[in-house]
């Protein structure tokens, strides 16, 4: 009895001293210590067991002897008992290392160190690297175990546990905590780099010390893209990852970024991405940075799959997604701002409410707009179109001067309401080839914002102050004439011929009627009989009247063309002989030739 109650007695001194440990290690010495002076045991050890490489690791070691000599701290798996103890959750007991057979590695050690008998026990517990660990306790006498002496040596194996489980806690939540301060400094610097004015490309660029994934921002207002760092390191390196990003592939991520947005994808999405060099395919998720709950710009994220997300890392997450969207909001309100001012320049101008010259050719420097020197206008009207989104117009902008920078293009961009006017500088006189190209492809660009085609005009040369507003004035009628007529696409004055341009301030349903009362009736009767009529009258009025020359050119007998004219003047009264009639009907047949022209789809 005495015997137990010093047993119980020295449980408490256990976990005293096991309690006294500060770091993993420090507990995991007093563990060993408590156990061979409460034990009984002269030497003991802990060991971690690394399955998959087949090895056990001595980690910490308690030995009282006075010769140093070199000890081993790594045992195979095959001649060790701890795999066993561990597999069976129970002790392995040798009562004599040297006479074993079994494990020869303890049997040479045995002799080597003077011991004899070796009890292993299996610990409830991990190391800091997560493999399971046992304790080894060595006796330099042969001992016999009894129940009792494993009982006890299970209880204070037991104590261990729960200090080295108290100190996986203790550690993570001072590693938490660790983490929450450094988010929250995080947080305060990024915040810092914004208010300070420093740009996206330099914010982004922090981003790759403090996110384990690599992201890129793309910002809507300011039409640019900037990197931490490339998402596959392995096919593209950060700088030509970073230059990729000025050519298509800046192109593509940003479209899709704005169709993950749009289309309220959360989840990661294989990416394709493509130049004319190489070919890209990754993971890749976006989330939105919103200003006055319209996305403004996206982060980028492409996950690498190095761990999973924890809280720790939302709110890193968070903290970015905050400074990026103050970030990105700064540009918005730069943008609205500058697009505001030369707005309202624009107009000052063409309105004529301008009085020094100089004055407002500095001004339109200060803008961007080439106000001193020759400039071709180019006016884009959009369509109507019902539920667009609200920052639709800063979209169009924005696209617009992408494709100026992709033709190496020095497009000044204004935004007018429901339209563009760009200015292209003309480098040589006359010179139309550049707008036209560059008119086609902001047609080719704004068509998936509409899902149709706007109205493009190029107009002419801006040359002095007072031309922008008589180009204006001559760019907005032929809008006006386009929209009365249905055209669409790339226009110029050309396009329409004379007729609709002297009629270009009249009422669309005016020349409706118009044509309506001079030929309605001939173009009802031809759709609804088939007869060639209409066709008939247009080439008798575009040969001169000259019946035998009208025949020649349809390939009539002349006896069949005036048959076809007396029935056109019984059934509509057509009489295309006098000048007057001749004149009103030849307009008619023109206008309805642009309307029905207005008609035709693009393609």
């Amino acid at each position: 009895m005495p015997d137990q109650i010093s047993r119980l007695s020295s449980l408490r001194d256990v976990a005293s001293q096991i309690d006294s440990g500060g770091d993993l290690e420090s507990v995991l010495r007093s563990l060993v210590l408590a156990a061979c002076e409460h034990g009984g045991w002269a030497l003991g050890s802990i060991m971690a067991i690394d399955a998959p490489h087949g090895e056990a690791h001595v980690i910490v070691r308690h030995d009282p002897t006075l010769l140093r000599r070199p000890l081993v701290n790594r045992w195979e798996l095959a001649t060790s008992p701890a795999l066993i103890a561990l597999q069976r959750n129970e002790p392995v007991y040798i009562r004599d290392a040297r006479a074993s057979d079994e494990f020869p590695g303890y049997r040479k050690e045995a002799f080597e160190r003077d011991y004899r008998t070796v009890l292993v026990l299996p610990m409830s517990c991990f190391d800091s690297e997560g493999r399971p660990m046992v304790l080894n306790v060595i006796s330099r006498d042969v001992t016999d175990v009894s129940d009792d002496d494993l009982a006890f040596m299970g209880i204070i194996v037991h104590l261990g546990g729960i200090a080295v489980a108290r100190e996986h806690r203790l550690r993570a939540q001072r590693q938490a905590a660790e983490q929450l301060q450094n988010a929250l400094q995080t947080q305060t610097a990024l915040l810092q780099e914004v208010l300070s004015g420093g740009s996206t490309a330099a914010l982004t660029a922090r981003l790759a010390g403090l996110l384990i994934d690599a992201v890129a921002v793309v910002d809507f207002a300011g039409n640019a893209i900037a990197a931490s760092r490339s998402p596959a390191p392995h096919e593209i390196d950060d700088a030509e990852w970073q230059r990729a990003l000025g050519g298509q592939i800046g192109l593509q991520l940003a479209a899709a970024a704005r169709d993950a947005l749009a289309a309220g994808r959360a989840e990661p999405q294989s990416l394709r991405l493509a130049d004319g060099t190489r070919r890209l395919q990754v993971p890749a998720r976006a989330v939105a940075l919103n200003v006055d709950g319209q996305a403004v710009g996206a982060l980028v994220i492409f996950p690498s799959g190095q761990g999973a997300e924890d809280d720790i890392q939302r709110l890193m997450l968070e903290s970015v997604t905050f400074a990026l969207s103050v970030q990105m909001m700064r540009s918005v309100i730069r943008f609205r701002f500058e697009t505001r001012t030369q707005t309202e320049l624009f107009f000052e101008i063409v309105e004529r409410r301008w009085r020094d010259v100089e004055d407002v050719i500095q001004r339109g420097r200060r803008l961007g707009l080439p106000l001193g020197t020759p400039a071709r206008m180019i006016v884009v009207d959009f369509p109507d179109t019902p539920k667009l989104p609200a920052d639709i117009g800063a979209d169009c902008h924005h696209a617009v001067t992408r494709v100026a920078r992709q033709l190496n293009l020095p497009v000044s961009v204004v935004a007018v309401g429901g339209g563009l006017v760009c200015f292209l500088p003309e480098e040589k006189q006359g010179e139309q080839e550049r707008a036209a190209r560059l008119a086609r492809r902001v047609v080719e660009a704004l068509r998936h914002s509409f899902n149709r085609e706007p109205i493009v005009v190029l107009g002419g040369t801006c040359d002095e102050l007072e031309s922008y507003s008589k180009e204006w004035e001559r760019c907005w009628r032929m809008i006006r004439i386009a929209r009365s007529f249905g055209r669409y696409g790339v226009l110029s004055a050309s396009d329409f011929g004379p007729m609709p341009m002297l009629i270009g301030a009249a009422e669309s349903a005016d020349v409706r009627t118009f044509v309506d009362g001079s030929i309605g009736a001939v173009i009802a009767h031809d759709r609804e009989q088939g007869t060639p009529y209409l066709e008939t009258l247009a080439a008798y009025l575009r040969e001169g009247c000259r019946a035998q020359a009208c025949a020649d050119a349809m390939g009539l007998h002349v006896t069949t063309l005036r048959y076809r004219l007396s029935r056109i003047q019984a059934l509509f009264g057509i009489d295309p002989e006098t000048a007057d009639k001749r004149f009103a009907i030849e307009l008619a047949i023109r206008l309805h030739g642009v309307i029905e022209n207005g008609r035709t789809p693009a393609n």
